[in-house]
C-alpha cells in the first residue's frame, strides 16, 4: 500500500539532490490544531473520529500544496508499513499504535505529512533537509492558512490554539533539528550541552523522538514551551540555540583531533572497512558505523557527493525498511544479513578514504 511512497524519485529525506550540510541532518516544524466543537481524539468515540479524519482529509486533498498526494487510513495499513512510516519520520510511534479513525495524508516529494487523530486532531509537518527553520516556517504558515480557510479551529483569544496536551497551548508550534554530534559524543561533553539547553526550555532526544535513543550520535533538538512566545519568537530563540550547539560540535571535532588524531582515523577506518566487509550486522551498529562515515564527508575523507548516500542509510538500514525489501516475514538474524548485504554493496562502490585531507587539518 506504501509501495508508492517508496518508489519515489524525490522523496526528501531519501532521494534528495538538494546539497546536505555538516552536523544538521533535517529540520522539521509541527503544529498541532484541533476542530471546534469536538472532543479530542482521546475523547471521542469511533463515530466521531471517523467523522474527524473524513472531514479533515477532504479538506486537506483540496489544498494545492497535496496536490498529488496520498491518504493512508491507518487501520489499512500492516504493521510493517506503520513502522516504515515511522522510520521515514511520516509518522509518530503515537500514530502508529491507533487503532480506527486515524490517518496520514503525505505529499508527493514527502516534504509534509498531516496526521489526523493522534494526540490532536491535526498534527501538521513539514521537513527539509539540512538547517532550513525560518524557509521551513514560511511553508507550514502558508499551508496552516490555507487550511484554516475550510476548517474552523479551536482557538482562543487567551491560550491561543486549544490542544489536548496543555504543554502544546498557544502556537501549537514545535521546532526542532536533527543533529549529527559525533564529536560532543565521543569527547564526553553531550551531556553538559544536554543540562544547558534544558535550562533553556529545549529539550534533547534519540533519533525517534521521546524514549528513543541517540544511535548514531543523531539527536533531536526542540523547543519545549508554545505558550507566551510568538511564532517568531520561537525560531529566533531556536535559531540562537540551534548555531551554537553547531559551533560546539565543530569546535569539539577539531580538538578531538588535535589530541587523538590516530584514534580517530583508526576509528573511521574500521568503520569503512567494516561496512564494506561485514556479513552481519544489527541496525544499531549499522547507525554508528554510518555516523564515522558521515564524519568522513565532513572531514573531506570522502567526498561531499557521497552525503546524501549515508544520510538515506540512516533510514534504509531501520529494521522497517530492511524486513520490508526482504519480506515480511524475515527473522531479525536474516535482518541483519540482509542489512550488511546491502551495506556491502553500497560501500563497496564508494573511492577510498582520503587519509591526508585530515593530516592536513593539524
Amino acid at each position: 500500500m506504501i509501495e508508492s511512497l517508496l518508489k519515489a524519485d524525490k522523496a526528501e529525506l531519501t532521494q534528495s539532490t538538494k546539497k546536505g550540510a555538516p552536523v544538521v541532518l533535517s529540520t522539521r516544524l509541527r503544529l498541532a490544531r484541533n476542530l471546534v466543537d469536538v472532543p479530542f481524539p482521546e475523547r471521542a468515540n469511533n463515530s466521531q473520529r471517523t467523522d474527524v479524519m473524513t472531514r479533515c482529509a477532504d479538506q486537506i486533498g483540496e489544498l494545492t500544496q497535496m496536490k498529488h498526494g496520498a491518504f493512508f487510513d491507518i487501520a489499512g495499513l500492516s504493521d510493517l508499513e506503520r513502522q516504515v512510516l515511522v522510520e521515514r519520520h511520516l509518522i509518530s510511534r503515537e500514530l502508529c499504535e491507533s487503532q480506527s479513525g486515524s490517518g496520514v495524508f503525505i505529499n508527493k516529494d514527502q516534504t509534509c505529512s498531516i496526521m489526523i487523530n493522534e494526540e490532536d486532531h491535526l498534527r501538521i509537518q513539514f521537513l527539509k533537509t539540512g538547517f532550513s527553520l525560518r524557509s521551513v516556517w514560511k511553508q507550514i504558515n502558508r499551508f496552516d492558512s490555507s487550511l484554516e480557510n475550510g476548517l474552523d479551529l479551536a482557538f482562543s483569544s487567551e491560550f491561543g490554539y486549544l490542544t489536548a496536551c496543555p504543554t502544546n497551548l498557544g502556537t501549537g508550534l514545535r521546532a526542532s533539528v536533527m543533529l549529527h554530534l559525533p564529536g560532543l559524543v565521543i569527547s564526553e561533553h553531550m551531556d553538559k550541552v544536554i543540562r544547558a539547553v534544558n535550562q533553556l526550555g529545549i529539550t534533547v532526544r534519540g533519533l525517534f523522538g521521546e524514549g528513543s535513543d541517540a544511535t548514531g550520535h543523531v539527536f533531536q533538538i526542540s523547543n519545549q514551551q508554545t505558550l507566551g512566545e510568538s511564532e517568531g519568537e520561537i525560531m529566533t530563540r531556536l535559531g540562537s540555540v540551534f548555531k551554537t550547539i553547531i559551533d560546539h560540535e565543530i569546535n569539539a571535532r577539531f580538538k578531538y583531533i588535535e589530541k587523538n588524531r590516530a584514534r580517530l582515523l583508526d576509528q573511521i577506518g574500521r568503520a569503512f572497512g567494516a561496512l564494506q566487509n561485514a556479513h552481519v550486522i544489527n541496525s544499531n551498529e549499522a547507525m554508528n558505523l554510518l555516523s564515522f562515515m558521515r564524519l568522513a564527508v565532513d572531514l573531506e575523507m570522502l567526498p561531499e557527493v557521497n552525503r546524501s548516500d549515508v544520510d538515506r542509510l540512516f533510514i534504509e538500514c531501520q529494521p522497517g525498511h530492511i524486513q520490508y525489501a526482504a519480506g515480511e516475514g524475515i527473522e531479525p538474524d536474516a535482518r541483519d544479513l540482509c542489512r550488511a548485504d546491502i551495506l556491502r554493496e553500497e560501500f563497496l562502490r564508494l573511492p577510498a578514504l582520503d587519509f591526508d585531507k585530515v593530516n592536513k587539518l593539524v
